[in-house]
Order: structure tokens, then sequence, then C-alpha cells
């Protein structure tokens, strides 16, 4: 099989997985030396039953033009340069999962979101996962070659980056503030169970949210961090606190802004029950299992 993006956070993961189930694993810089996946590429003729594309740029806000076609660049180009190599192949794959994401919906609360919900993801980095998903979904079909998308929420690893990183970083630099107690609850997914669900339904198609079903609160995640830290538990504020402060940080440009706020005060948790039912999905609980390194 071959496997993009596998010296990535999530990629090593999916890598360290699948070889431990004995697949043979190939990634890009393993047979093509160093690809950038935003130029045309070629691959050299191997039979790839599975193509895992997990590659793609993700964790940062662009703060110009260039960085936000960057986006693009990588994964919605990336994507089609992919299949591009993959159609010249005298094998092409009978089967190929993209790693999307959760920010295709859009949304900054609400509960128990489920994959019926309109696509409003309106921030580059979500466009860029729609239009990929909607290039894969029609080259599935004209190469019939099946197609499993798998839409992620905030992935708990070792040394996670995103905002779970940050989050991380601030509890041990004692900078972190906590919002109404940290109730709000978010989706979240530990990254060796999306490996998992990789290894055990390479061969499905559709569209599917995962989670751990749990939905862990921010309070959990302060208290895991904390503890695994050996820190005071963060000073925690009233939501108008943390709005006044919000503003402040709007108008600083702070990374602790309004938007902050609003994510911390509000739940934002995706169904998985269709994974459940139809891909035997039984993750584990993140905030049993959460290690931060």
């Amino acid at each position: 099989m071959l496997l993009t993006g596998n010296t990535g956070f999530l990629g090593k993961t999916i890598e360290e997985i699948l070889k431990s189930e004995k697949f043979c694993v190939y990634g890009l810089e393993n047979i093509g030396g160093k690809i950038d996946i935003t130029e045309s590429f070629s691959l050299p003729d191997i039979s790839f039953d599975l193509v895992v594309h997990a590659a793609g740029k993700a964790h940062s806000i662009p703060k110009t033009p260039q960085e936000e076609k960057r986006f693009y660049d990588v994964n919605v180009q990336g994507t089609k340069n992919l299949c591009s190599a993959l159609e010249k192949l005298s094998m092409p794959p009978k089967f190929f999962i993209f790693i999307s994401s959760v920010a295709v919906y859009g949304l900054e609360t609400g509960n128990e979101i489920d994959e019926n919900a309109e696509l409003r993801g309106d921030s580059p980095y979500a466009k860029s996962k729609i239009q990929a998903e909607k290039f894969l979904h029609s080259w599935g079909l004209a190469n019939n070659v099946s197609i499993l998308i798998l839409r992620i929420p905030l992935i708990a690893g070792p040394n996670p980056p995103g905002n779970l990183g940050k989050m991380i970083k601030a509890i041990k630099k004692g900078r972190y503030i906590s919002i109404n107690n940290g109730r709000a609850r978010r989706s979240a997914i530990l990254s060796e169970d999306i490996a998992i669900c990789v290894s055990k339904n390479f061969d499905r198609s559709g569209i599917y949210n995962l989670s751990d079903d749990v939905h862990p609160s921010f309070r959990d995640f302060e208290i895991i961090i904390s503890k695994q830290l050996g820190k005071k538990m963060p000073l925690s504020l009233p939501v108008f606190a943390g709005k006044v402060l919000g503003k402040i940080g709007d108008i600083l440009h702070l990374s602790f802004n309004s938007s902050m706020i609003i994510k911390m005060e509000n739940n934002l948790t995706f169904s998985c029950k269709k994974a459940i039912k139809e891909l035997d999905w039984r993750p584990r609980p993140v905030t049993k299992y959460f290690r931060i390194d």
C-alpha cells in the first residue's frame, strides 16, 4: 500500500499500526525520493491495492493570499497530482482512503452533527478539504476505485499539533485560562484509533465521521494535561469575562480572541453512530488513554 504524509503527526502513527498489522507500507519518500505533491510527479510502476492519503496542510491561519493559496496547492492540487500519478500505473489501486476533517461542516457550535449536515466550511482549510472530497468522489467513480473518506475531529496523541498542542504549551507555561469551568465539549479521537480504523476498513467506501463517542470537555483535557505536566489547574473565568478578554485579543491581534472564546464556551460534537454501525468502530475514550508525550 501507498501512504502519503507518513512523516507527519498522524501519518507516522498510521504507518506504525499498519506495519504492525503486516501491511507492506510504502511512503512517497521511500519510492520516489523527495516528492512535492503540489507539482506533477510520477510513481514507480508498483501495484498498490490501497492508497491512504494523509498528506495535507492544516493547523495554521493564513495571513496572506499566498498562505491561503497553499491550502489549495497541497490539499486540492496535491490530491489531483497523486491521482494522476496513480492513473499511469499498470495496475491502479482498488481502494483509496482520504483523511478529511469535520471542518468541512463549517460549524462552531452543535451537538452530534452527522454526515448528512450541509458542508458550510468557508475557511481555506475547510474549502480545500471539501474540494478534495468532491474530486475524489468523481475520480473514484471514473476509475473504479472505492473511496473511503474519514472526517476527523481533534486528534489526541503524543506531542499533538494544532489547538491541542497550543493548549498543552499554554498550560505548561501557566498562560492558559479556562472559560466557564471548561464545560463545553468537543469531539476528539486518539491517533492510534484512526490508524486501527484504516487497517480494519481498507476495503470499504463511503463518508464517515470518527470520534471517541464520549466528546470530552475542555475541563477533561485541562485535568489530564495539568496532571501529566504536574501543574496546578488553570484559572477559570466566567463567560462574560472571557468575552471581554476576547475583544481585547481581537484588537491586539492575539490568538486568544473572540473566535477562541466561542470555541471554548460552546459544544461542538460530531456523531460517529454511522461508523459504529457500518465500520464496527469501537474507539477508546480519549479521557482514559490520551498521553501528551
